[in-house]
């Protein structure tokens, strides 16, 4: 699983990471990315081991950030209700940012196998267990009601899939639209009678 740097390589990621939200991972052959990025089947092979360590390194850069963010945000942050702000806002401006590799981080992760497979699967379980424990943490702070496993899963739904009508040049920034989805999630988890 050997993941190379480099201005090249970054540049090979951004082109794969295109053709793979646009077209799908399995459509996408190893000469059409050689021949997008403009190089030959052997210098390609230079900078990547395979086109699936290619997927990998694409997925796997944009769930580890989020998850070290996340982590920061439960250091840096006791309050779960301002937390919950704080991890909307990454996630949005994350996606925002990086549109055709969240695409391909969240819609094309399960053509990975074996070890790939299982450390994008921890590290995207990690990141439903920050939001989770935030949750949980406003519950024992008696902010937040009792929401069920499947509650948190639908709300991190409503961000992940946002990939799926999400336009970067429209009229509302990641951070509004961060605070909008913020204030449903909050309106889910809160008590309904104000406390």
């Amino acid at each position: 699983m050997a993941i190379s740097g480099g201005a090249q390589f970054e540049r090979i990621q951004k082109i794969a990471s295109d053709l793979f939200a646009t077209r799908g991972y399995r459509a996408v052959g190893v000469a059409e990315i050689g021949e997008a990025v403009g190089l030959g089947r052997g210098a390609l092979y230079y900078h990547i081991s395979s086109k699936e360590d290619l997927l990998f390194s694409i997925v796997v850069r944009y769930i580890e950030d989020l998850v070290t963010s996340g982590q920061d945000s439960i250091d840096s942050e006791p309050d779960p209700s301002k937390r919950i702000y704080l991890l909307s806002r990454k996630l949005m401006s994350t996606i925002f940012a990086n549109l055709s590799e969240v695409t391909v981080c969240f819609r094309e992760a399960e053509c990975l196998t074996g070890k790939r497979y299982k450390v994008v699967s921890d590290l995207h379980q990690a990141y439903q267990d920050i939001w989770t424990y935030t949750f949980r943490e406003g519950e024992k702070k008696g902010i937040f009601r009792p929401l069920p496993a499947v509650a948190i899963k639908g709300i991190l739904g409503m961000y992940f899939y946002s990939f799926l009508w999400l336009k970067p040049i429209g009229k509302s920034s990641s951070r509004e639209i961060a605070d909008i989805f913020a204030e449903m999630a909050l309106s889910a988890a809160k008590y309904s009678n104000g406390r």
